[in-house]
């Protein structure tokens, strides 16, 4: 059955389906011969017509997402299918404006699309014979596609073609199954063994595309940057993009409030930034420093929902393993549902943000980076410009140029576990203050470790190095994840005596907080040392 969460969503189906060529004068087989079909519970035909839509650099079809306008059959309206684990995710919008794509599914890919326009890319007719094929207690469990189809490229130099498929498409009751994997198998041999041949396409849209593809320009991500690829410039340049991708992939996840999207979006945020600090001297230019800004920003706004998804998380714990039998009714009822509503009030702020032309265009500046990567001159290359050109740099020369800026990363780790050893236990100090030290650690850590990825492109073994700084997040994530549900538990406790209700709950709360704050610090020392023997491996 679809899934449809509400009026204004779009219907979601996962689609698994096999796909084969035939021949215009090959016979269908008795279907009921196939494993587990007893029956045909009815053949129908439907005139269907589709217009195919994307960008002019088609950025829908290179990331294998479909987006169609389609009349006839049972199901017509508009489509769009997304690749996901085991098959393709379909969502479903009922037309109301025949010229204008629903948001619900913009929302989906938005963050690939941004503001270009959606244009007719193609047109796909087919003349379908349908056939529902039944397993023995009477259930549909596949349908089977007997497609004749007739399609244009709207493309420069788009021309008609025509053929004929074969599809079988497992009912939703049995895709992403054990018993649905085995039909798909057990039908395409059948298939094969009765005329059919596997696809040299993978979908209508490719094959009414054909060579018309290579007419359409390459998305500003994807052109070529004319980089040495052992240059420094080519290993950070990658690590970019790594995480350009990870935001792109996340955004619409974040919208649909996924389990773990926040967190990974401002992973991926951070990720970059640090990068662009991390390396700055390879790449150069006030470009740079703006598009810092605006990741700062972007992870800004992610932070204020993952902190309150957290500190829910942590509460939600606090209390399922509360043995005193102390936390008062009032106050467990604040604990449970106040963070929630923090959380459900932060994300509204990170739609509005995913939403806004900033971000957009965000997103368009790390594209126009990776495109034009400004590049710093070296001592003995004067001409380095805004489009990537550089001198041939030697393995030796590179792994050098990146040693140096790994090694500058961990310094500073070291200069901030200086100043925890020196100031953490002066309990003259402010307990924040005090612990602000141990969070200027745990930044320092995750900017050395975002560094290992691109140092490693340059042929730097940084694997255990990168180990040992993970290790170190994790302790130190753990403390930070602490104190934030501390400061929560503040907050809750003067809301509490504003409202003149008892506050001794949140008293036992933050106590355990801090232990457990005290508990993850416990293992700071031995994590500091790994981290210390594993860059010295990296230097040796």
């Amino acid at each position: 059955m679809a899934e449809k969460t509400n009026s204004k969503a779009a219907e979601r189906h996962l689609e698994v389906e096999v796909k084969l060529a035939v021949d215009e004068h090959t016979g269908v087989p008795d279907l009921t011969q196939l494993p587990g079909v007893a029956s045909m519970l009815g053949t129908e035909q439907h005139d269907l017509s589709a217009i195919y839509y994307d960008t002019a650099d088609l950025r829908l079809t290179r990331e294998k997402i479909t987006l169609r306008r389609r009349t006839g059959g049972a199901d017509d309206g508009w489509h769009m299918k997304l690749p996901t684990a085991g098959g393709r995710k379909e969502l479903r919008v009922p037309i109301e404006d025949p010229a204008k794509v629903p948001e619900e599914l913009l929302n989906e890919v938005r963050a690939i699309v941004r503001n270009e326009p959606l244009e007719p890319i193609a047109q796909v007719d087919n003349r379908r014979v349908e056939s529902k094929l039944a397993a023995e207690q009477g259930e549909a469990i596949a349908e089977f596609c007997d497609d004749h189809v007739t399609a244009w490229s709207l493309l420069p130099g788009g021309e008609r073609t025509s053929w004929r498929e074969w599809e079988v498409e497992l009912a939703e009751a049995i895709a992403g199954t054990e018993d649905g994997d085995d039909l798909i198998r057990q039908a395409t041999s059948f298939l094969i063994a009765s005329g059919a041949r596997k696809s040299s396409s993978p979908s209508k849209l490719a094959t009414a595309l054909g060579e018309t593809v290579q007419t359409a320009p390459l998305p500003p991500h994807l052109q070529s940057q004319g980089l040495d690829e052992d240059s420094p410039a080519a290993a950070v340049v990658d690590a970019l993009r790594a995480q350009r991708d990870e935001i792109v992939a996340w955004e619409p996840r974040v919208r649909a409030d996924e389990w773990d999207s926040v967190h990974q979006l401002r992973v991926a945020t951070r990720e970059m930034r640090s990068l662009l600090e991390t390396f700055e001297g390879i790449l150069e230019g006030d470009q740079l420093e703006e598009l810092e800004r605006e990741l700062k920003q972007t992870a800004a706004v992610l932070g204020e929902a993952r902190d309150a998804e957290v500190v829910e998380e942590r509460f939600a714990e606090l209390l399922d393993t509360d043995e005193s039998g102390l936390i008062d009714d009032t106050a467990r009822a604040h604990v449970e549902q106040d963070m929630r509503k923090d959380y459900e009030a932060a994300h509204a702020e990170i739609v509005e943000m995913l939403n806004s032309d900033r971000f957009m265009d965000m997103l368009d500046d790390i594209d126009h980076l990776l495109a034009n990567p400004p590049v710093a001159a070296s001592d003995d290359d004067s001409e380095s410009d805004e489009g990537g050109t550089e001198s041939k740099v030697s393995e030796k020369e590179s792994r050098a140029i990146m040693l140096e800026h790994l090694e500058k990363a961990y310094k500073k780790v070291i200069k901030r576990d200086k100043k925890v050893d020196e100031f953490y236990h002066d309990t003259d100090l402010p307990l924040h203050e005090r612990e602000e030290y141990v969070h200027d650690v745990r930044k320092a850590v995750k900017k050395l470790r975002y560094a290992t990825a691109a140092a490693q492109s340059a042929g730097i073994k940084t694997g255990r190095l990168s180990k040992a700084a993970k290790a170190m997040q994790e302790v130190l994530g753990d403390f930070q994840d602490a104190v934030t549900s501390r400061d929560r538990i503040l907050r809750l406790s003067g809301e509490a005596r504003e409202r003149g209700e008892d506050t001794f709950s949140y008293g036992i709360l933050y106590q355990r907080e801090l232990a457990r704050g005290d508990a993850a610090l416990a293992g700071y020392d031995e994590a500091m040392r790994n981290l210390k023997k594993a860059f010295k491996k990296v230097k040796s």
